[in-house]
């Protein structure tokens, strides 16, 4: 009983639902940059949007989403077979602000000239 008081203003909300990255673009002159993400099935735009804008600083404009039914699958023995399902989810696509240009997908920075050695 004691020392299990909570105080309401230091309450923290920390996000449960993984959210997967499956592919990103950068932004050309004509496209704004995107990405696609894999979520659970329950998560809404608005919390998508919420998620990486409050957590990451992204400056997402749009959220379009998927849902995607999980695979059946039959697995046959000697002497019956067994039916399984693979988990339903949700696919996000998001498009960045132009405040984003580059996703961070792997490009190469440029090499700078390596310091003389002091003699």
């Amino acid at each position: 009983m004691f020392g299990t008081r909570i105080l309401s203003q230091f309450r923290m909300w920390m996000p449960t639902m993984p959210i997967t990255l499956v592919s990103a673009r950068n932004a050309t002159e004509t496209a704004p940059a995107m990405a696609t993400f894999r979520v659970l099935p329950k998560m809404t735009k608005h919390e998508i949007k919420e998620y990486l804008t409050k957590i990451y600083n992204l400056p997402v404009t749009q959220v379009d989403t998927i849902n995607y039914m999980g695979k059946r699958k039959r697995a046959i023995g000697k002497r019956k077979s067994v039916y399984y399902k693979y988990r339903d989810f949700k696919k996000a696509h998001v498009t960045f602000g132009p405040g984003l240009t580059d996703v961070g997908k792997g490009t190469k920075m440029e090499e700078s000239e390596p310091e003389p050695e002091p003699e």
